[in-house]
């Protein structure tokens, strides 16, 4: 029995579920632009598919992290209701969902890098390495505040639920806190597993 190919399921998957999500959004503008990212990462991963397939791994974390920002693109990240969830559960003072977003744009990247800098660099496994993945995911949170702020000066209120701050002054602060906190977890909780799938690609 031919084995099915995992990559091409969860594109078509994640191609189902962001129509989905284009049914009657919180707000088109708000779709497009949290779900914009997609739109740039799918054909860059399809188009590299056969000559820089990249592990198993990666692919399952790249489609969780489209899930959660076509799932914010929907309701709009202040108006998720997960974070309505958590915030009855654990005593939140607000809708947290966003926190979870701004953990997975530091989780998710941080094993992109790794694996990238391990198969296309002089970079091996350690402190520099750890350090490089860590910087880069933090430029990565930073160049998104920098986007949502362009965003507030150009649309003015119209950005509002695209920036999700809910009236917190330290908003972008804790998004890059939380990206900070989700690129370290992610190399020490998943470095291992991505070495064995990358030893058995060579």
């Amino acid at each position: 029995m031919k084995k099915l190919n995992e990559p091409l399921i969860l594109l078509l998957t994640g191609i189902l579920l962001l129509a989905i999500t284009a049914i009657h959004p919180h707000d088109y503008t708000t779709w497009w632009m949290e779900t914009a990212p997609i739109f740039i990462a799918v054909p860059i991963l399809v188009a590299t598919y056969k000559n820089y397939r990249l592990t198993p791994l990666v692919y399952h974390l790249l489609f969780m992290h489209a899930l959660i920002l076509m799932v914010g693109g929907h309701y709009t990240y202040a108006e998720v209701p997960l974070g309505y969830w958590m915030e009855h559960w654990f005593g939140f003072m607000r809708n947290d969902y966003d926190k979870i977003g701004h953990f997975a744009q530091g989780f998710v990247p941080a094993l992109l890098f790794r694996e990238l800098l391990l198969r296309s660099s002089p970079l091996q496994r350690g402190k520099l390495l750890f350090t490089l993945v860590t910087a880069s995911c933090l430029a990565v949170s930073a160049s998104y505040e920098l986007i949502e702020w362009a965003a507030a000066v150009t649309m003015g209120q119209g950005a509002d639920a695209f920036l999700g701050t809910q009236g917190d002054p330290w908003d972008t602060q804790t998004d890059m806190l939380m990206a900070l906190i989700g690129a370290v977890v992610a190399q020490m909780a998943l470095g291992r597993l991505q070495d064995k799938q990358l030893e058995r690609r060579s």
